[in-house]
């Protein structure tokens, strides 16, 4: 065989075994990278758990604020149709007061007819309203 032949086998021999060495140390940073990764992945899981725990905790006090927000507007209603009688029965007192006070004024003037009217309007406002 030709001399250069003997020289290229040599340089691949030298090349396995160079390759072998960083091979071997790559395997051992591949356990090193392996066991960071690991603790990187455990890391995140125990984050995401965090993450999750607190997601759930919003979203229970978003139920709580929305069951809040829901009496608060029910509360509203009542009020709103408390007040609307209020006005009602204010309304009918007004009216009331005027027939009473018409119907003082005939019978000072002796308008009788007209008081016995008035009278019956006054009953009747009862009902109206009623």
């Amino acid at each position: 065989m030709a001399p250069f032949l003997s020289l290229g086998r040599l340089r691949v021999a030298v090349r396995s075994r160079k390759g072998f060495k960083s091979r071997s140390r790559a395997k051992h940073g591949k356990k090193r990278g392996t066991k960071e990764l690991r603790g990187r992945v455990e890391r995140l899981k125990t984050e995401m758990e965090k993450r999750s725990e607190e997601q759930k905790d919003i979203r229970e006090r978003q139920r709580q604020v929305k069951d809040k927000v829901t009496a608060i507007e029910a509360e509203c209603e009542e009020l709103k149709r408390e007040t609307r009688f209020i006005v009602q029965q204010t309304a009918r007192t007004q009216i009331k007061l005027g027939l009473m006070f018409r119907i003082l004024k005939a019978r000072e003037t002796g308008h009788l007819d007209e008081a016995a009217l008035l009278t019956q309007m006054l009953r009747s406002v009862k009902c109206i309203f009623c």
